[in-house]
């Protein structure tokens, strides 16, 4: 799966799976724009750790809630990298809280990041990709939320719910420009974020309920999207890669019992 040149632009790349996805698209020869909210000094250090493998990188700051935020942060890339080749949405922000109860703030928070900022990005890459003329690849991160309704987790829920619909309709307005538009939806993944909800016990508890005995690994999900990105994928537009060793296999629980 090779990149080689391709100047790919990340949401949320500081830490997790955007972490991941950008060391992994840099092994393969792309160069990357590593985007992140607040943390400077993480954004730094992938920034770092992509320069030694010898590919170029630049830091971004953006709130990619904010429209012209999103829209500065592609010029940005543009102008310093020379090309957006490859846009990676992957940003997100997630509260939990059954929705009677939920603080509204935070429930908005959740749409603003999760689901608006997916579309900006997604909108502004392809107007850069277009502008350039060569096409391009999209690649936005979803989940099983998007199909499972988990208790606790409604705005992320809907926000991913309506993000796989809206690739899938980018897919069909780009496929003419020859911009492919993909969804990965990764499953449960050992990343700092689920530290906001779980605990080191409860996730070590949850992974022996997955069928595969473990939780994914960001760099396992950044290799999945590597692979959208990549000219290995040139026949694939909307659609979607589940990466989420079986948890969402219909009779699992009954094949860990022997049964």
């Amino acid at each position: 799966m090779q990149v080689n040149g391709k100047n790919i632009l990340i949401t949320g790349a500081s830490r997790g799976i955007g972490r991941g996805c950008a060391v992994e698209v840099a092994k393969a020869g792309a160069n990357v724009a590593v985007n992140y909210h607040s943390n400077a000094d993480a954004a730094n250090e992938v920034v770092a750790e992509i320069e030694a493998l010898g590919r170029k990188a630049i830091a971004i700051q953006a709130d990619v809630s904010k429209q012209e935020s999103v829209e500065a942060m592609v010029q940005e890339t543009a102008e310093k990298l020379g090309s957006v080749d490859c846009y990676v949405s992957n940003a997100v922000y997630s509260d939990r809280e059954r929705m009677v109860e939920a603080d509204m703030d935070g429930f908005r928070r959740t749409i603003d990041v999760s689901m608006w900022g997916a579309f900006y990005g997604v909108r502004a890459a392809a107007q850069q990709m277009l502008k350039q003329g060569k096409g391009g690849a999209i690649t936005v991160v979803s989940s099983p939320h998007a199909f499972i309704p988990f208790p606790g987790a409604m705005a992320y829920n809907m926000a991913k719910a309506a993000i796989d619909q809206m690739a899938k309709t980018a897919a069909t307005e780009l496929a003419g420009d020859k911009i492919r538009v993909n969804v990965v939806h990764p499953g449960w993944i050992d990343t700092p974020g689920e530290r906001k909800f779980f605990s080191e016990e409860q996730l070590a508890q949850g992974a022996g309920n997955i069928p595969l005995d473990r939780l994914g690994t960001p760099s396992e999900i950044g290799r999945a999207i590597l692979y959208t990105l990549s000219d290995d994928a040139t026949y694939m537009t909307g659609s979607t890669l589940l990466i989420d060793g079986g948890i969402t296999l219909p009779w699992w629980s009954n094949l860990k019992d022997g049964k």
